[in-house]
């Protein structure tokens, strides 16, 4: 696998909204610095819902954005989700909590599955999309930062999964909102989830 881009976003204002946004994100050429809080430059502007320490770099992969673009019949330049990254070769089937993706001093780890919102409804111009994005369970996924350093597209990505019972981005995205069994609450915990995540569990939200 490897990076195809790295996309960044600008504070904009979307048609029908009052408040600006940072999802409108756009494939760059070079190197850029990855911190502990994500791609530096990139512009988080809803610290409630985005941004953070678990989900600090948003991570598509091409066979999915593939998919989609088949799907919606249109082109998806790189960036028109939202995503930090493109990773060739990667489908969110095969992410689970905890699986690491190194990208030379670069490693990330995934934390939890993207959800849609109505700021992605209003990116794409389609009031459907949010409910086709899930119904499809084809979710990017939200990482943390282990280790920070430089990324720029055309480097090899190397991938190892959770050596532990999987939580999976499909299963995260199904079970959003809603109440574990008691056993899936212990394997949610036993991985190393969102903190969010976490927390709505062990409140007895999930």
């Amino acid at each position: 696998m490897k990076i195809l881009a790295v996309c960044l976003g600008r504070p904009e204002i979307l048609p029908g909204k009052k408040y600006k946004t940072g999802i409108n994100k756009l494939a760059i050429q070079g190197p850029v610095m990855v911190d502990a809080e994500g791609l530096v430059g990139d512009a988080i502007l809803n610290r409630k819902h985005h941004g953070g320490v678990d989900q600090a770099v948003y991570v598509e992969g091409s066979i999915d954005l593939d998919w989609w673009q088949a799907e919606l019949g249109r082109d998806l330049p790189y960036g028109t989700f939202g995503e930090n990254l493109v990773i060739e070769g990667l489908e969110s089937a095969m992410l689970a909590a905890g699986d690491r993706l190194a990208i030379g001093e670069v490693l990330l780890e995934v934390t939890s599955a993207r959800m849609p919102c109505a700021t992605f409804a209003a990116k794409m111009d389609d009031p459907t999309i949010v409910k086709r994005y899930t119904r499809a369970a084809r979710p990017g996924a939200y990482t943390r930062v282990l280790q920070g350093g430089m990324v720029e597209a055309g480097q090899a990505v190397e991938f190892t999964p959770w050596s532990g019972d999987r939580v999976t981005m499909r299963e995260m995205m199904a079970t959003f909102g809603r109440r574990l069994s008691e056993t899936d609450r212990a394997r949610y915990l036993a991985a190393p989830v969102h903190y969010k995540v976490r927390d709505a569990i062990r409140a007895g939200e999930m």
